[in-house]
């Protein structure tokens, strides 16, 4: 069975700054090299992190590469009139249009309850476009949308916006995966001289759950990608396997793959095909993680496993 992969990144002419992206033939080149059939392209648009790219760039790469190759669409919250009541639905209206299957990665470094934020998922869901975000636990000197411990923004979102589907991504969430006490337990540190890793928490085997479980149980337009859930499914996998089956209809496979010099993107594939090979993960789950529910929810012209 061939995966398909909801998140990764391409440049069409990559920069040498932070990290080397992909190329769209270079993404392909590694989709055949690790047996994944296809995958979707978010934009970085977000001045925080890496160098802002264009939409048009990635609806050519999709047009370049039929079948192969997905389009996400992206704005900055503050776009247009940096306001909470600026008119995004039509600019995510205009990329729906042109094929754009979902809003992001959405990774400003602002509050995700920033009335500027809540405007741009309120424009998703008026359009019925999904989003996928990035986390922060700093609220300046970083990137992505800035959360407390227990993610009480992220539950107010999906409270406020019952409609809008909500594909959870990045560490900051996949951190309370378990209970953790630390509010700096869960993100990398971008410094000038290199990239430092905060606290990744306890390791060994995982006594209790956190609040991803919860917050994926009581709300139906939660979803979760699992890149950056990795590490957290590799410390335990008995547990894993358990958080697999419950969520399965409800969880996605992504690689996350933004760096063309570095293959550890596509380990957790290799994770997948040897937790199904050995009989771990039910045949069923592995196959709807990895493929079918992104055909799903996605309605994409593929077949199923």
């Amino acid at each position: 069975m061939k995966y398909i992969d909801i998140h990764a990144h391409a440049y069409r002419i990559p920069t040498p700054f932070v990290t080397p992206f992909c190329t769209a033939e270079g993404l392909i080149e590694r989709y055949d090299r690790y047996g994944i059939e296809a995958g979707f392209v978010l934009p970085v648009v977000n001045s925080e992190i890496y160098l802002p790219q264009a939409n048009e760039d990635i609806l050519e790469m999709a047009q370049n590469f039929p079948r192969r190759l997905f389009p996400f669409c992206n704005v900055d919250p503050r776009g247009l009139i940096n306001r909470a009541d600026a008119r995004l639905d039509t600019v995510l209206q205009y990329y729906k249009d042109l094929g754009c299957l979902g809003v992001g990665e959405i990774m400003p470094n602002m509050p995700m309850n920033d009335e500027r934020v809540q405007n741009l998922f309120a424009c998703a869901e008026k359009v019925g476009l999904p989003v996928t975000t990035d986390g922060s636990d700093r609220p300046d000197g970083d990137f992505g949308l800035y959360d407390q411990m227990g993610l009480p923004y992220l539950e107010h979102t999906l409270q406020r916006f019952p409609d809008l589907k909500f594909i959870a991504h990045g560490p900051v969430f996949w951190a309370e995966y378990t209970r953790r006490t630390r509010p700096a337990q869960c993100k990398a540190i971008f410094r000038n001289d290199g990239l430092q890793y905060g606290s990744p928490g306890n390791p060994g085997p995982i006594q209790c759950e956190g609040v991803a479980q919860e917050l994926l149980r009581s709300f139906p337009n939660l979803y979760g990608e699992l890149s950056d859930a990795m590490g957290w499914l590799k410390r335990d996998e008995d547990f894993a396997v358990k958080f697999l089956t419950e969520f399965q209809d409800k969880l996605f496979f992504g690689t996350d793959c933004c760096n063309s010099a570095v293959e550890a993107n596509f380990q957790g594939k290799l994770w997948f095909d040897r937790m199904h090979d050995s009989g771990k993960l039910p045949e069923e789950v592995w196959k709807k993680i990895c493929r079918n529910n992104a055909i799903d929810f996605f309605h994409l012209p593929l077949e199923k496993a």
